[in-house]
């Protein structure tokens, strides 16, 4: 210890300052979907932030099955391979997701069921689109998986009703000073909550 700092004060180190690494996670793989007009939207904002880098994970980038195994093929392990470190090294995620019958698309539960320790003490924040609803009820469902999962999910969301709508053919928005606003809350929060528990699981450890 340094005995010229002062007991109460705490000394922080450059992993404690770095950006945090936040991955954006596309949950839609559907044809035709709209999720890469919102994502490259949300970018676009997360990109101005000094205190996050971003990686994207798309979601129609990878194959992973529904069915799960303890001793995955060599062909899962591949595709376990494009996404698994990248989830392993994010402080945060952010993850996009449409409402489809109620709910969020398999292909991100399928995402989610792969992995465990990948999710615990991390932030998680959600940008969703839909119809009337704008992707609410996708989001309180994945509220509650995440919460199984030892995730912290931020309150604030950024979410798109009748999202065609608000968007022009560049891609858009025809009115964001909403959006922008509360993706820039979302944000704050989400960069809160990973610097703390970054700084939290670096002192101590969490064990679920």
């Amino acid at each position: 210890m340094d005995l010229n700092t002062p007991e109460n004060t705490t000394v922080t180190g450059p992993a404690e300052k770095a950006p945090l690494k936040l991955a954006v996670i596309v949950g839609s793989n559907r044809e035709g979907r709209f999720g890469p007009v919102v994502a490259d939207w949300f970018l676009s904002r997360a990109a101005r932030r000094e205190d996050f880098t971003v990686d994207l994970v798309d979601l129609a980038e990878t194959e992973l099955p529904t069915s799960l195994s303890y001793k995955p093929s060599p062909a899962v392990t591949a595709e376990l391979a494009k996404v698994t470190p990248r989830l392993a090294a994010a402080d945060a995620f952010v993850v996009l997701t449409p409402e489809y019958n109620h709910s969020f698309p398999a292909t991100l539960k399928s995402l989610i069921d792969w992995h465990f320790g990948e999710w615990q003490a991390k932030p998680v924040g959600f940008v969703s689109y839909g119809g009337m609803s704008g992707g609410l009820r996708a989001v309180e469902h994945l509220r509650q998986v995440f919460a199984e999962l030892h995730a912290v999910t931020v309150r604030d969301t950024v979410s798109f009703h009748n999202a065609g709508a608000h968007f022009d053919d560049e891609g858009n928005h025809r009115d964001p000073a909403g959006p922008d606003a509360a993706a820039k809350t979302m944000l704050d929060q989400l960069s809160w909550w990973g610097t703390a528990l970054r700084s939290a699981k670096a002192a101590h450890p969490y064990a679920a």
